[in-house]
């Protein structure tokens, strides 16, 4: 199921490497970068706003099947984008890829819940948060390469094998889990579908909007209708979409919180940080994500070892040091993001990242699910992968608006940070200002991240532990 989750994280990423060379072939008319940005948006949208519900689909047919006809879904859609010939057609068949990422991730989530007992729980929930560690350098490697040397439909057709191979796998090895035949809530689907899509839609365009009016209707429509949909759902009294109960587990409620302030941070960290060493230091798209291999690599062997080590401990010994790293690294950045450093500095950061990502992925999933009942771990799953996008939309929309106003700020009469994207290299006297610009910009995950760590300050010792005291 880890292949499954591996290759929706890369397909967040990978793509972003690649939209020049999409829009060269299937977008050369316009001069603005607004119709290619949509390759990726409406992945993530129709990503985002289903989570809820095919969580609880896990539970009412069984996360193994939802899971199975997800991947199959993704898999077809990434043949089917790999053959678009037009740009209307990828950006359909990039959304029918994120409905099938939505359907496949909870029950990655609810098949380790339901297959593990809490006190092992830890070091499947490691091996699970290690993928996006992993996940965040392979996107932009593999993108780089299989653009330079295949052409953009590869970093589609890379998804079949990988895709056929996670489909015979999770047929023949995952476990048929027992369902619960109930009543689906219909209302609470139609009113969260409706909150999310103008939330995440909201927040996702506000910038490429230039936040128009009609752009914080939407967004305030959303809040309205999200807070129909909490009322909505406390007074079922039936089957709720997302249960109310679960949130009495202080737990699960503050490690939805943390997962907030890890996706905010982790989606916004890296905008700043490509446009610092590509535009200010002229390295290529290849050149950057090498920047990222400590992190990729010491997340990947440590996120396993810290699962292990959570099932013995309180989960505060991980998360506290692992959110303090990633905020000290993210501080380093800033420290370091000048004309005058030498870019083997940038390892430094990116290796304390990597340790930090191995104490703040797997022990927050595993603390979420780990009083979950069994018949509501897709429900618990969906709420807690929601909280993560909606995190990362929250983070992609602020690091937008404040790369904006620095470079305002450090760069009067400056244009929008897509006016830049048409230089490989900034001339100095634009470059250090620019530099500037983006090391203040960083500061902000950096700040969130810091409120991430009073968040799970409040975790409590779970039971399995404190009956050995």
């Amino acid at each position: 199921m880890v292949i499954g989750f591996f290759m929706i994280l890369v397909d967040t990423t990978i793509v972003s490497v690649a939209n020049p060379a999409i829009k060269a072939a299937l977008d050369p008319a316009t001069a603005n970068l607004d119709n290619v940005v949509w390759v990726t948006s409406a992945y993530l949208l129709a990503y985002a706003v289903p989570l809820l519900i095919t969580g609880r689909l896990g539970d009412r047919f069984g996360p193994k099947n939802v899971y199975l006809a997800g991947l199959a879904v993704f898999t077809l859609a990434s043949l089917a984008c790999g053959l678009s010939g037009t740009l209307g057609m990828l950006i359909a068949f990039r959304a029918a890829q994120g409905l099938g990422a939505a359907l496949m991730t909870p029950q990655t989530m609810a098949v380790i819940t339901r297959t593990f007992p809490p006190a092992k729980r830890g070091a499947a929930m490691g091996l699970w948060g290690a993928t996006s560690g992993v996940a965040m350098l392979v996107g932009p490697l593999a993108g780089g390469l299989l653009v330079d040397h295949l052409g953009w439909e590869w970093i589609f057709f890379i998804n079949l094998p990988v895709g056929v191979i996670g489909f015979v796998l999770a047929w023949i090895l995952v476990p048929r889990l027992e369902t619960s035949a109930r009543r689906f809530d219909i209302l609470g689907v139609v009113l969260s579908a409706v909150a999310l899509f103008l939330l995440v839609f909201g927040l996702q365009e506000g910038e490429a909007y230039d936040w128009a009016g009609w752009v914080w209707a939407m967004i305030a429509g959303g809040v309205v209708v999200l807070g129909l949909f909490i009322w909505q759902q406390a007074r079922t009294r039936s089957e709720a979409l997302v249960p109310i109960a679960l949130f009495r587990d202080r737990n699960f409620s503050v490690a939805n919180l943390g997962i907030a302030t890890v996706g905010f941070t982790i989606t916004s960290m890296s905008l700043p940080l490509m446009f610092f060493v590509q535009l200010a230091r002229g390295l290529t798209p290849t050149e950057a994500a090498l920047l990222l291999v400590p992190m990729a690599v010491l997340a990947g062997i440590l996120s396993p070892l810290a699962g292990r080590l959570l099932d013995r401990v309180d989960p505060r010994w991980l998360l506290v040091p692992g959110l303090l790293l990633v905020t000290t690294a993210l501080v380093v950045y800033a420290s370091l993001m000048n004309l005058d450093t030498p870019i083997w500095a940038f390892l430094i950061p990116s290796a304390l990242m990597g340790i930090g990502n191995a104490g703040m992925w797997g022990p927050l999933a595993t603390t979420a699910t780990r009083n979950l009942p069994r018949d509501q771990a897709g429900a618990g799953a969906g709420i807690y992968n929601t909280t993560r996008m909606v995190g990362g939309v929250l983070g992609s929309a602020a690091i937008a608006a404040l790369m904006q106003a620095r470079l305002v700020a450090n760069l009067p009469g400056a244009g929008s940070t897509g006016d830049f994207g048409s230089v490989s290299q900034l001339p100095s006297q634009v470059a250090a200002p620019f530099a500037t610009a983006m090391a203040e910009t960083i500061l902000l995950p950096a700040a969130v991240m810091l409120v991430g760590v009073v968040v799970v300050l409040f975790l409590q010792r779970p039971p399995h532990l404190a009956s050995r005291r």
